[in-house]
C-alpha cells in the first residue's frame, strides 16, 4: 500500500472512530423527565473546564436570595440496582452529592429543608435536584490506536467488553424564585467519574469524588 493510501485510510479511519468518542454532555434522550421542560438549554463551558447545558434566566441574581430551600439529591427516576452500580453505591452518591451541595450553598445562604422552614421574611431560592443517571460507557479509540491493525484491536476489545469505561453520573436541577415560583436556572450535566478497567468492574461512588470537586467549584462561581 502507497504512503498516501496509507494516510488516507488513517484520516478515513480516524473519523470514524474517533466520532464515537463519549460524549461529555447529556444527550436529549438521556434527559429524565424529572425537569419540568427542557427548553432553551444550551451548552456551555463551566469555570473548571466541564461541558454543560444550561438556561439562566436573564433576571438571575444570586444576591436576591439569603435562603436555600434544599432537602436533598433525588434519585429519579425510581432507580434500578444492578451488578455494576448497586444500592449503596447508589445510597452514597446521594449522600456525598447532598453533603457536598449544602456545603457549597451554606457558604452563602441559609440552608433549609423547604420553603415552610424559612424564617418570616426570607428570600427564598428553591434547589430542586436528582442524580437521574449512573453508568460506564466504552471510552473512545486514542489517536494512537488509528493505525488499521491497533484499530482493529481496539474493537475486539470494545465488542468483548475488555475496553476501558468511562464512569458517568447524570444531574439535571432547577432553581426557583420562591416568591413567584418562576425558575430562574435550570442545568443538565454529565459528570465524568473515573475510567474502570472493563465492563465488568462495579462502578463506585469513589469513582466520582474527584469530579464532583469540579461540580463543586462550579457551583460556588455560579452564586457568587
Amino acid at each position: 500500500m502507497s504512503l498516501t493510501r496509507k494516510l488516507f485510510v488513517g484520516v478515513a479511519l480516524t473519523s470514524l472512530l474517533l466520532g464515537g468518542c463519549t460524549s461529555r454532555i447529556t444527550e436529549k434522550e438521556q434527559y429524565s423527565g424529572f425537569l419540568p421542560n427542557y427548553n432553551n438549554l444550551q451548552e456551555v463551558t463551566t469555570p473548571s473546564g466541564e461541558k454543560t447545558m444550561r438556561w439562566v434566566s436573564p433576571s438571575w441574581n444570586p444576591n436576591a436570595y439569603d435562603t436555600v430551600a434544599f432537602k436533598h439529591m433525588d434519585l429519579y427516576p425510581v432507580p434500578k440496582p444492578n451488578e455494576r452500580v448497586n444500592r449503596q453505591t447508589l445510597d452514597q452518591l446521594q449522600a456525598y452529592v447532598t453533603d457536598n451541595a449544602k456545603s457549597v450553598l451554606s457558604q452563602k445562604y441559609h440552608v433549609v429543608p423547604n420553603v415552610q422552614s424559612a424564617p418570616a421574611g426570607s428570600r427564598v431560592l428553591v434547589v430542586r435536584a436528582a442524580i437521574t443517571g449512573v453508568t460506564a460507557s466504552n471510552e473512545g479509540m486514542k489517536w494512537y490506536e488509528v493505525l488499521p491493525v491497533t484499530a482493529a484491536i481496539g474493537a475486539t476489545q470494545a465488542a468483548t467488553g475488555h475496553r476501558d469505561q468511562d464512569t458517568e453520573l447524570f444531574i439535571e436541577a432547577e432553581m426557583i424564585d420562591a416568591s413567584n415560583g418562576q425558575t430562574v436556572a435550570k442545568v443538565v450535566r454529565k459528570v465524568m467519574g473515573e475510567q474502570v478497567k472493563n465492563a465488568s468492574q462495579p462502578v463506585t461512588a469513589n469513582d466520582f469524588k474527584a469530579a464532583i470537586k469540579k461540580l463543586n467549584s462550579d457551583m460556588q462561581a455560579f452564586i457568587k
